[in-house]
């Protein structure tokens, strides 16, 4: 089912609008953010000459840092009294991110949260169970208010206390769970533990997303749970989840809304916009934000994009899964890898846990990376766990193998017992930097 017309228009019609909505937005910023009249004006930009929607090449970039260097307020567009929700980043790495959103932002944030949980082929009058985590992080209060325009009943658990999480699942039995696939496995993992199948339940969809998942991950959770799993997309410097979404028809790539958002991917090392189909940096331009507009924001996910028909009936350009972090990406004697990628490979072992983290240490002047996973409980009790035991070292060294012949790396694998690599409540911790640590040691 579609929920807004603009989900169909054909191309032509949505550059329109799009254009008329990119003028509006850049007009409204040089005169209410210092920051892009000074922007503007150091590129020597003539705004009333945009005419087409290639030219938005001529803008200049929005980066993290420009946040960070304008905190708390400086970006915003509105004056402080039209402001009714703030929203904010950890700022685990320095300053938090903040963003604003007036009282229509938060509308079209519900409709498009509420439009992306349709797409996912949940509807009106059921059951949904939020896992994501409430307060400043976006997943949480995102999906709840989009749950509700929707017209579904919403149990805002938030994330942890997965025994409580579990309860509520079959005593509520919601059809619709969302959180971040790392977390979701996690309650499958706690359900088998208690001796209840996870199979066995009224879920039937799943809304996941807030980190980097592979393919073969959504396979282990869709046969776990008997769910449906979609991935949806977002970032609070854009709006929040809703930004994109995948249709449960095709789940091949997530539907930009792209009368709200324009998307661009580009090289990452030469600011050029790289082809369809070509990975590279995705950049996103808010087109209807009130309070808080970005213009060709860079958001460090790696992704391409598609413009091909869908079978759902959509035609807004869609985006591939998020491949990882420019900054989470590990080089390897030369190569290039993604944590995603590691873990696509890592889930054809049956004999090891879908949960697993990277260690990267220096040895001399080399990166060395050590992959941590964990055995199944039934491997484990088999093997009466010793890293000698014959069982163990040809799991290590399949694992190596199929790591050096599709990824082409080699690094350490240590097999650990179950239950031992730390379960995240919220976003996955995958890689773990020694490097920093040890400099200072």
């Amino acid at each position: 089912m579609i929920l807004r017309k603009e989900e169909t228009f054909y191309r032509e019609k949505m550059k329109e609008l799009q254009l008329t909505r990119l003028k509006k937005t850049i007009e409204g910023v040089y005169e209410t953010v210092p920051f892009y009249k000074h922007r503007f004006n150091e590129a020597g930009l003539e705004l009333s000459q945009l005419s087409h929607l290639e030219q938005i090449q001529q803008l200049p970039f929005t980066t993290k840092q420009d946040l960070r260097d304008n905190y708390p307020f400086g970006m915003f567009a509105v004056d402080q009294s039209e402001i009714i929700r703030i929203h904010a980043s950890s700022g685990t790495s320095g300053k938090p991110t903040v963003v604003g959103y007036t009282k229509s932002d938060i509308y079209v944030w519900s409709e498009l949260v509420a439009r992306a949980i349709m797409m996912a082929g949940a509807k009106k009058g059921e059951v949904l169970h939020n896992a994501y985590g409430y307060g400043l992080f976006t997943g949480g209060l995102g999906l709840h208010y989009g749950s509700e325009m929707l017209g579904m009943a919403t149990v805002p658990v938030s994330g942890g206390n997965t025994d409580k999480q579990i309860q509520l699942i079959q005593d509520f039995k919601p059809s619709v769970i969302c959180g971040t696939p790392s977390y979701t496995l996690h309650i499958a993992e706690k359900m088998e533990k208690q001796g209840i199948s996870p199979f066995e339940n009224s879920l039937r969809v799943g809304i996941l997303g807030a980190e980097p998942w592979s393919e073969k991950m959504r396979s282990v959770l869709e046969e776990k749970l008997g769910i449906k799993a979609c991935d949806i997309y977002g970032l609070s410097e854009v709006m929040g989840p809703g930004v994109a979404m995948e249709c449960h028809e095709g789940q091949n790539g997530l539907h930009v809304a792209e009368d709200h958002f324009y998307v661009e991917v580009i090289d990452p090392i030469t600011l050029q916009q790289v082809e369809d189909g070509q990975e590279g940096e995705l950049v996103f331009t808010s087109l209807t934000k009130e309070a808080f507009p970005v213009i060709r924001y860079r958001t460090g996910d790696i992704a391409s994009l598609s413009r091909e028909k869908c079978v759902c009936g959509r035609t807004t350009t869609r985006m591939s899964r998020i491949k990882g972090r420019i900054d989470d990406m590990i080089i390897v004697r030369g190569v290039n890898v993604y944590p995603s990628e590691i873990e696509h490979q890592l889930l054809y072992s049956k004999e090891v846990v879908p949960h697993y983290q990277l260690y990267v240490n220096t040895t001399g002047t080399m990166d060395r990376v050590s992959l941590h996973v964990e055995l199944t409980e039934k491997v484990y009790k088999e093997a009466s766990f010793s890293v000698q035991h014959a069982t163990v070292r040809k799991i290590s060294t399949d694992i190596t193998r199929r790591l050096k012949n599709h990824l082409m790396v080699s690094m350490d694998v240590t097999v650990c017992a179950p239950n031992t690599i730390p379960r995240s409540e919220g976003k996955a911790v995958r890689v773990i930097d020694q490097r920093v640590l040890n400099s200072y040691t």
